[in-house]
């Protein structure tokens, strides 16, 4: 059993290939194997959680999942602790694993009521897992509400009842009410599945963990993968500011150069050799007190084509007349902000982003929801309904790598396997913290790294500076452009 952190590299399966590696490992062991292992990893998980409860509320659906309850609850019950299961469902049209470990649970002397008890160390959620695309609802509904409204710890199998494994979409019905007071965990069994990680999948899951059951070989193509440790390499002695490359950030339209300064402090702060700064602004100071480090140039004396251009932040309407000598110049853009929606309203400069490929120059999109929708026509609801596929497509259409902001933000490349980031947290929801990512992509590009692992690399560390920031010190988007420096070691 594994505890997934920030640090893990690991792949993930949507549910068709769940289904696939499930039936497949069912083939080559014996009946009921599966369940007492998936039952015997919950048991022993709640164990840790809660070593002291006396009493532990199983919740157990209609399905296999339901079965895992029954046997975890079977487990449970032989090791001492009180275990009372509510269900939902007939024994009958329970599958023959569930129907098999509703017996061993009767065996084990397991309490069955028809109401939750009153008090419980510890409530585990064995209602729906991956097993129904169904919205919970009635009684199954009424048991979600009251796990999400206490304080003690709930244990989710396999995925949380009402979250979509797939794209992380909470049903709505929970979504609306839940309060999600007390710890919550999840044990992913068998694979680990995307929705875990984007969208609402982050809280709604809490801490994840993770068991494959034993199954090894896995043969399945993930749909995307979490990229692991992002360990930042050590600067040879003998190198200078020309090894770690120039920035250019093109931005700061009037009432607004603040979000192109937080790019450029960034983009210093994360390693970049040189920054530029082109403001267009025209009545903007030429010297930042704060960053003297950063140059001030006019936007058509820069040389574009031997720079990392950050282009977009704070941009407004004005960075739409650049854009025709920006596209097709830059050596590596990174498109932001008002950029990405410049772009989206003209097809003339749609088609310039799209020759960027065959002329073999690295871009990276970095859109939110909307700015993604804009680009897709469609809605930010949509993106948020599927965040990988719209991230996947995004990146077929403009030949870019398209990093898609937000909870688990989303990294994709025209051809390849998606990555969702697992680093950074609510206090990230304050302005400018976008632009000091721009920043931070334009300088890893800038240093000479492939762009997909590039974008990779500052997604990871912009949320993890986000994770350690220290809870007495604000998370402003200007202390956040400081990097660690804000952060003792």
């Amino acid at each position: 059993m594994l505890r997934i952190t920030s640090a893990t590299a690991a792949d993930l399966f949507d549910i068709a290939a769940t289904r696939q590696i499930e039936e497949a490992a069912a083939k080559a062991h014996p009946p009921h194997t599966l369940m007492q292992r998936a039952g015997l990893a919950v048991a022993r998980l709640a164990m840790a959680l809660a070593p002291h409860a006396r009493v532990i509320w199983v919740a157990c659906g209609p399905g296999n999942n339901g079965g895992d309850g029954f046997e975890a609850a079977a487990q449970l019950q032989r090791r001492g602790f009180r275990t009372v299961v509510t269900r939902i469902g007939e024994d009958a049209r329970l599958p023959a694993d569930a129907q098999a470990s509703l017996q061993r649970a009767r065996d084990a002397g397991v309490t069955f009521a028809d109401a939750p008890p009153s008090h419980y160390g510890l409530a585990v959620d064995a209602l729906l897992g991956i097993g129904s695309a169904r919205p919970p609802s009635g009684e199954m509904l009424d048991w979600l509400h009251r796990m999400a409204g206490g304080v003690t710890p709930v244990l989710s199998i396999d995925t949380p009842s009402g979250l979509d494994a797939d794209t992380g979409v909470l049903a709505e019905s929970y979504l609306q009410t839940k309060s999600e007071r007390g710890h919550r965990v999840c044990l992913s069994l068998l694979t680990l599945k995307p929705g875990l990680f984007t969208a609402s999948g982050r809280d709604a899951a809490g801490d994840v963990w993770f068991d494959d059951l034993g199954i090894s070989g896995v043969v399945e193509a993930p749909i995307a993968r979490l990229p692991g440790l992002r360990s930042a390499s050590e600067r040879p002695h003998a190198s200078h500011k020309g090894s770690y490359g120039d920035v250019a950030v093109i931005g700061g339209a009037p009432g607004m150069t603040g979000a192109a300064l937080l790019a450029g402090s960034a983009a210093l702060n994360a390693g970049a050799g040189r920054v530029f700064v082109a403001l267009l602004d025209a009545g903007a100071p030429v010297l930042d007190q704060v960053r003297p480090e950063l140059m001030f140039r006019r936007p058509d004396t820069l040389d574009l084509s031997d720079m990392a251009v950050v282009c977009g932040c704070g941009g407004g309407n004005a960075v739409g007349e650049l854009l025709p000598q920006i596209l097709p110049n830059a050596s590596a853009l990174v498109l932001d902000a008002d950029a990405l929606n410049c772009i989206a309203a003209d097809p003339a400069l749609q088609s310039l982003l799209k020759a960027r490929t065959s002329n073999n120059r690295p871009t990276v999109l970095t859109p939110h929801p909307l700015e993604a929708a804009r680009l897709l026509q469609s809605s930010a609801r949509e993106v948020q309904h599927n965040r990988l596929a719209a991230a996947r497509e995004l990146a077929a259409r403009f030949g870019a790598i398209v990093a898609l902001k937000g909870s688990g933000t989303v990294i994709a490349e025209p051809n390849g396997t998606p990555v969702i980031n697992p680093t950074g947290n609510g206090r990230l929801a304050t302005a400018g913290t976008g632009d000091v990512l721009a920043g931070m992509i334009g300088a890893a590009l800038a240093s000479g790294l492939p762009p997909m692992t590039a974008t990779c690399d500052a997604v990871w560390r912009h949320g993890d500076l986000a994770d350690r920031w220290p809870p007495e010190i604000p998370l402003t988007a200007g202390a956040l452009a400081g990097g660690s420096r804000q952060i003792a070691p």
